[in-house]
């Protein structure tokens, strides 16, 4: 009998996200059982909102660090846990390493780069059968040549309304007026991030239709937000470095619409549901999508793309520098049908600055 699970957690926020269906099936399979995730530190305030897991460990880890002794000492402790079965999601030799060593009976996984000795219940990935990232992370919940069980439930956050205030009254903003989340930033490289001066039009629209307009992302998106917060003629508040993962979380949570890259923050607002306006360049939206109903996927589909390369290999990135904002705020219009009827009806056009 199953009583406690290890769950080794993915690295990225978009996936960290993901996996929670993933959580709520092992529950559903498994009436009582304990989850626990080994992930890294970025990724916790997630876990944190996910009622499904009980407790959450450190991987201090980084990409391609070894560092075989720490690993091993991490596994004694984890050893004294006494999971019943270890899910290991990444696909890397290394995270199947720190489950061997803690002596976990059930070692479940894909077989990735060569894991057959460290995992005893390896599965093979049949791509064509599953080719979102979701389902191959559900797939790993059931027992060794099961199905997945579907419809798939959407990943689900939760919020708490004192938090939110916390977060409002720290960062000095109101809700006076409703407000529109834009996450300008994508980790992956800059072949996913829609351009500043699209993002300030966009931002104008919404002020003029009477919206505030807050931008969400990490240190390194800070730049790219005070440059759209110039564009806009400060139509927008950045809050790009000003707001850990957990602050962020709780205000989109307020917001009545977000629109994002392909971004882990994408995947937050859509754990959320929020309406969200998701914009795709160089990814696809058929392996990693907005999982909710009430999500928008703008993209000009051109014949090089979805090249699913950080930066774009011909040097124009035309996948986001010709998505112009009208088709951005036409979706925008389906999810909130009010704001067509708010916005003026001439909204200027901001210089191409940045192109």
């Amino acid at each position: 009998m199953i009583r406690k699970i290890l769950v080794i957690g993915p690295s990225w926020v978009g996936d960290s996200v993901m996996a929670q269906p993933l959580y709520r099936r092992l529950a559903e399979r498994h009436p009582g059982v304990e989850i626990d995730v080994f992930a890294p530190a970025w990724t916790l305030p997630l876990l944190a909102r996910m009622p499904e897991v009980r407790a959450s460990h450190l991987n201090p880890f980084g990409h391609g660090q070894l560092r075989l002794a720490e690993r091993w000492r991490v596994a004694r402790k984890l050893r004294r846990e006494g999971y019943d079965q270890v899910i290991v999601l990444p696909n890397s030799l290394k995270s199947a390493l720190i489950p061997f060593f803690a002596g976990i009976r059930l070692r479940t996984g894909f077989i990735g780069e060569s894991r057959y000795g460290l995992l005893n219940d390896a599965r093979e990935l049949d791509e064509k059968a599953l080719p979102m990232m979701v389902e191959r992370f559900c797939a790993l919940g059931e027992g060794a040549g099961q199905a997945i069980a579907r419809p798939i439930p959407h990943p689900h956050l939760v919020v708490d309304p004192a938090s939110q205030l916390a977060a409002l009254t720290r960062l000095g903003l109101s809700r006076d007026k409703p407000a529109v989340a834009f996450c300008p930033g994508a980790e992956y490289g800059p072949a996913k991030r829609w351009p500043a001066r699209h993002f300030a039009e966009l931002a104008h629209r919404f002020a003029e239709a009477g919206y505030q307009v807050w931008l969400f992302g990490s240190n390194k998106d800070k730049e790219v937000g005070d440059e759209i917060v110039n564009l806009s003629g400060g139509s927008a508040v950045n809050l790009c470095g000003r707001t850990g993962l957990d602050e962020a979380i709780d205000l989109i949570g307020l917001a009545e619409l977000a629109v994002c890259n392909d971004s882990g923050l994408m995947h937050v607002a859509a754990a959320l549901d929020k309406p969200l306006v998701a914009l795709y360049g160089s990814s696809s939206p058929d392996f990693t999508p907005p999982l909710s109903d009430r999500a928008q996927i703008v993209s000009l589909n051109l014949e090089c793309s979805p090249c699913f390369e950080r930066n774009c290999p011909f040097g124009h990135t035309d996948c986001l520098e010709k998505l112009l904002p009208d088709p951005v705020w036409q979706a925008a219009i389906k999810l909130l049908p009010g704001l067509a009827d708010r916005r003026p009806a001439v909204v200027p056009i901001l210089p191409a600055t940045d192109a």
